[in-house]
């Protein structure tokens, strides 16, 4: 598949496009960026259901044929859905296409591997954050193995050294690509580029304001050891100063095997572990298996917005519904 290039580095037709254009998404909390940028103006559509995995999905008909009709494609890129490159360039390639991964300042995290794996420091992520736009990991990632070679367990690499797909999950991170948003479907639509940019900016006020009370929120648990069960909030995690130390499974959320289950148990006895956060999909019986006889609280996690209605709103719910997860399970 040729490589997506971002909005900024394409040259568009000055003609406007006769409607509000029509945008197709990946995932809910994209959907959700998608739809306040387009608030009053039109209404996105989703690809992927929540609940729904996005490292591997059927589409059913009705979503390839909005795929088919988009002018704009957004969506978070290869790292999370290498299976959606070849449908997108198939079915929409005269679209726009706009991968925020690769928006430039996005802050790009490597997959974590292990059982126990290194705690990183994020000391410094409170600039660092804005930085990482120059570091290896990002600007020239798509030349990379992260996005040039995946394994063959859902489409996603996993792999040592490649991107951790769950972008999202940063506020600020989402914040940035709001602004994205508005700039690809302002050179789409200039008519309406002003509204565009103002709904972006809304956008990015609220999520500011969401940031400053979840950190408040949080600031009182940061410190307290807990495994997950699907390693997919280190974006969260470093952002708001919590850190998991072990991870049931993989970044790509496959089962884990019997020797894993074990090693993690370890791991959760001798650190002494709080909490486990588990997902709807995980079978509940682990967490006793992890308890191992001892008590050890569990709360839900849920990163794709799966029991929550798609919509604007949703992307707030998303990261709002994690703080308070964190905050319940890891608070004595």
């Amino acid at each position: 598949m040729r490589r997506l290039l971002p909005v900024s580095f394409l040259l568009l037709s000055t003609a406007a496009w006769a409607d509000v254009p029509r945008v197709a998404t990946d995932i809910a909390p994209v959907h959700s960026l998608v739809a306040q940028v387009m608030a009053g103006l039109g209404t996105p559509d989703l690809t992927i259901p929540p609940g729904a995995s996005p490292h591997s999905y059927a589409m059913r008909p009705s979503e390839a044929r909005a795929l088919a009709g988009a002018d704009l494609v957004v969506w978070v890129g290869p790292s999370l859905t290498a299976w959606l490159g070849d449908p997108i360039e198939t079915l929409a390639g005269a679209a726009l296409h706009l991968e925020l991964e690769d928006v430039a300042g996005t802050f790009v995290l490597e997959n974590r591997t292990g059982v126990a794996f290194e705690v990183h420091d994020h000391a410094d992520d409170g600039a660092g954050h804005d930085d990482h736009a120059d570091d290896a990991g990002h600007d020239d990632h798509a030349d990379e193995a992260a996005h040039d070679t995946h394994d063959t367990q859902e489409g996603h690499d996993h792999a040592a050294g490649a991107i951790d797909p769950h972008l999202w999950l940063d506020p600020v991170n989402a914040s940035l690509w709001l602004g994205a948003i508005s700039d690809a479907l302002g050179q789409i639509d200039p008519d309406n580029a002003q509204t565009y940019a103002a709904n972006a900016a809304k956008g990015q006020a609220e999520l500011a304001g969401l940031q400053t009370r979840i950190q408040a929120q949080l600031a009182p648990v940061q410190g307290r050891p807990f495994a997950v069960f699907h390693d997919a909030y280190h974006y969260f995690e470093a952002r708001f100063g919590v850190e998991a130390s072990a991870a049931l499974s993989l970044s790509d959320g496959s089962a884990p095997s019997a020797a894993r289950l074990d090693d993690v148990r370890d791991v959760v006895q001798s650190i002494n572990a709080v909490c486990v956060f588990t997902e709807p999909q995980f079978n509940p019986g682990l967490v006793a298996a992890l308890a191992d006889g001892r008590s050890l609280k569990s709360a839900p996690l849920d990163p794709l917005g799966a029991g929550l209605t798609p919509g604007p709103a949703l992307y707030g719910e998303v990261i709002q519904g994690l703080a308070t997860s964190f905050e319940n399970c890891l608070s004595e």
